[in-house]
């Protein structure tokens, strides 16, 4: 019987995860409609190709820091996982992230590469929550640099567009009761994920050298946005940029959308646009490009997919953390 209601509640969660990235994805189609591609097309054009290059390097060195922080909690906890081995099972699961089906996390790519290399599996899923948890401290900290243009809006609804299309669509979605679901979800499991912490809080030195790698991928996340934004004539500063994403990357957490599809352009482009005063144009191509060059960072992890993939095919489902980064 548990088992039933478990598989009923997982089909559900499925079910709302299509639907929410469905909806995301039609919202999106709506700004694009109303902006036009003609001045997407021109402000990808106004950044330049040496931009665009700086900042897909901006987003592999990221990758690299996801890496270390990654290596620096799976070592202090006593696996023997060489730096080269960490960096290929972590771009194949930030490739799995982008380009597999939502029943394929990139975790439980990452879960199998551990486990491939004989780590012990216990410290290998507490590994993996404790990185996403750092993660998502180091992202809490760029907060307060966000909070000073959201503390001017007196009305959820000014961060809507003016467009009837949005409005409309939005105003007939049920979005405000699952977001006060998933919000009260969230709150529950992210308590149970601290308990996990047990092991590095022992561990100090290994935490905070996890902590300045996220500073780093954070870094060159803003700095990604920040060449973006100045190609196309924007005029935002870097810490505002990264307060900004910080409140995205906490809207991206609900889980209503397969790996914030849709969501983080929506959420972005709304953000940036209202409370960074930036164009609707230019925040709407930001949107468009980060997701691009993040997907392109991650390509050289289908190098590595197939190996981990029919191994972790091979073992029981493990439940993990499908948090952004």
């Amino acid at each position: 019987m548990e088992e039933t209601f478990s598989a009923i509640k997982s089909r559900q969660t499925t079910i709302l995860r299509f639907a929410g990235t469905l909806l995301a994805l039609v919202l999106l189609i709506f700004l694009l409609r109303e902006q036009g591609w003609e001045d997407i097309q021109a402000a990808v054009k106004q950044i330049g190709g040496w931009r665009l290059a700086l900042a897909l390097l901006l987003m592999f060195i990221s990758r690299m820091a996801v890496t270390g922080r990654w290596q620096v909690l799976l070592r202090s906890g006593g696996a023997q996982v060489t730096p080269i081995q960490s960096l290929q099972i972590t771009l194949a699961g930030l490739f799995a992230s982008n380009f597999l089906p939502t029943t394929i996390g990139g975790d439980v790519i990452r879960l199998a590469g551990a486990m491939r290399l004989k780590c012990d599996a216990a410290v290998s899923a507490a590994s993996l929550i404790a990185d996403r948890l750092v993660g998502m401290g180091g992202m809490l900290m760029m907060v307060p640099f966000g909070l000073p243009p959201l503390i001017q809006i007196r009305d959820i609804r000014d961060l809507i567009p003016t467009t009837n299309a949005v409005q409309i669509s939005l105003a007939a979605s049920p979005l405000g009761k699952l977001l006060y679901k998933s919000w009260e979800r969230g709150k529950r499991i992210l308590a149970r994920l601290l308990s996990t912490l047990s092991l590095w809080l022992k561990e100090p030195r290994a935490l905070l050298l996890a902590l300045i790698f996220t500073w780093i991928h954070q870094l060159c996340l803003f700095g990604v946005l920040a060449i973006s934004f100045r190609g196309m004539g924007e005029n935002i500063s870097f810490w505002l940029i990264g307060g900004l994403y910080s409140l995205v990357y906490l809207i991206t957490l609900v889980p209503i959308s397969i790996n914030g599809y849709g969501l983080q352009e929506i959420s972005m482009t709304l953000v940036f646009s209202r409370l960074g005063g930036t164009s609707l144009a230019s925040s709407l191509t930001a949107a468009l490009l980060f997701r691009t060059i993040m997907m392109l960072a991650s390509l050289p992890g289908a190098l590595f997919v197939p190996g981990l993939l029919s191994y972790s095919r091979q073992q029981p489902p493990k439940k993990t953390s499908q948090v952004s980064e």
